[in-house]
């Protein structure tokens, strides 16, 4: 693999994840638009959100046994335009039979497509020999704000939704079929690292010899799943506490979760320099601890500012913590990557299905500011399990040795 090829292949999968985030961003900001466009009662909407997560994992699983045919980024390349194209169906349909077909493919597209695009971050990270992982979250953090961006001006304009995500599909999906072309594995042939190395070698565990073990893969598992619903009280809850809990006027409760995706992209970009400085189990300690810290101050908010700058911790703490799970699964099976991060992405899911119900049963039976410390606790309870993110091993850098490869950019 050259550099060039590298560079190539980074990039394009810095675009794609880009891509996913406007996408996803202009279908969940939204919600309240399509709920009118297809007549969907307050009752049912709630099975239509889960339904999108549900499929996502199903096709989570799925890429798992595609990959083990084919190349991830074939899943990729494929399962991205079915994104768009699901979107663009959102827009367009007029019966609830529409919808629910969609969205439906939007779900297991979703799902393919978020683990295809992990799966390749954590073999181009190898290939590079160096944290980069971090760096294609930020991209996806970028396009979320553009996607928000988007939404907010066709909701401004009262654009039909169709009005609104043709353009944005009309640029997207001809860029994302371009930009696939250099779709790069970090892996050389025959599983063989860039250094010449076998991909199991080097490790001392039972996962060396590529063998994937749920029993290892657990620890990350929970955490990802308590990141995730860390994520989804913010996007989910933020608004409603800001102004029913500390008073807020409804123009300002809408503030807290643009400066957490604002934040989440300013800790990300500079991320992987952390992890590369200190080593990756410092950085997901220290935004471990910074984002419990958020959820301590939100819960005891005496005002609206005091609040935002509880959620302002938030998107810095909790933003390292993905990308560096999926990151120590390639670490701790470098046979067998794909499949660790296919599986481990499930929980993705898990987390965004747990999280937004958990918060708002305590908030309704005990107390909102109460149910603010239960995600606290969850991400704390990362600090348990900090060390699977290391140690930092010769393939991976954290001030260590590094593999036998350019230095590319």
């Amino acid at each position: 693999m050259t550099d060039a090829g590298l560079r190539h292949g980074r990039a394009s999968l810095g675009l794609s994840f880009g891509v996913q985030g406007v996408a996803f961003a202009l279908l969940v900001t939204r919600i309240p638009a399509i709920q009118d466009q297809y007549g969907i009662s307050d009752g049912l909407l709630p099975v239509f959100l889960a339904a999108v997560p549900i499929l996502a994992g199903a096709g989570s699983v799925a890429t798992e046994k595609a990959v083990a045919r084919v190349r991830p980024s074939l899943v990729l390349r494929w399962a991205q335009p079915l994104v768009l194209l699901a979107l663009l169906g959102v827009g367009a349909g007029r019966e609830m039979w529409h919808v629910a077909v969609a969205l439906g493919v939007f779900g297991l597209a979703v799902g393919a497509l978020d683990a295809s695009m992990n799966m390749l971050g954590v073999s181009l990270q190898r290939a590079y020999g160096r944290s980069i992982m971090t760096g294609f979250h930020a991209a996806y953090s970028l396009g979320g704000i553009a996607g928000a961006t988007l939404a907010w001006a066709g909701a401004r304009w009262e654009l039909s939704l169709l009005a609104s995500y043709l353009p944005v599909v009309a640029v997207l999906l001809p860029a994302a079929l371009i930009g696939s072309r250099w779709y790069t594995e970090g892996k050389g042939a025959e599983g063989k690292l860039p250094d010449g190395t076998e991909a199991g070698a080097g490790t001392g565990s039972e996962s060396a010899g590529g063998a994937l073990s749920f029993k290892l893969l657990l620890p990350l598992c929970l955490i990802m799943t308590f990141a995730y619903i860390g994520d989804s009280t913010v996007s989910n809850w933020s608004a409603k506490y800001l102004q029913d809990v500390l008073g807020s006027s409804e123009q300002l409760a809408t503030v807290p979760y643009n400066v957490y995706m604002v934040t989440t992209l300013l800790g990300r970009a500079v991320g992987d320099l952390g992890v590369r400085r200190f080593g990756a189990v410092a950085v997901v300690r220290g935004g471990s601890l910074l984002a419990a810290g958020g959820f301590a101050v939100v819960a005891v908010a005496p005002g609206a500012w005091v609040g935002m700058l509880g959620f302002t911790m938030l998107g810095f703490g909790l933003c390292v913590i993905v990308p560096q799970t999926f990151a120590a699964a390639g670490r701790m099976f470098p046979g067998n990557s794909d499949a660790a991060v296919a599986r481990l992405n499930i929980f993705n899911y898990v987390g965004f299905l747990v999280g937004s119900p958990l918060v708002g049963a305590l908030g309704d039976a005990w107390s909102y500011r109460g149910a603010m410390l239960v995600p606290m606790v969850l991400v704390l309870a990362t600090l348990v399990y900090a060390r699977a993110f290391g140690p930092e091993t010769a393939r991976y850098g954290g001030g260590h040795e590094r593999p036998r490869t350019a230095d590319v950019g």
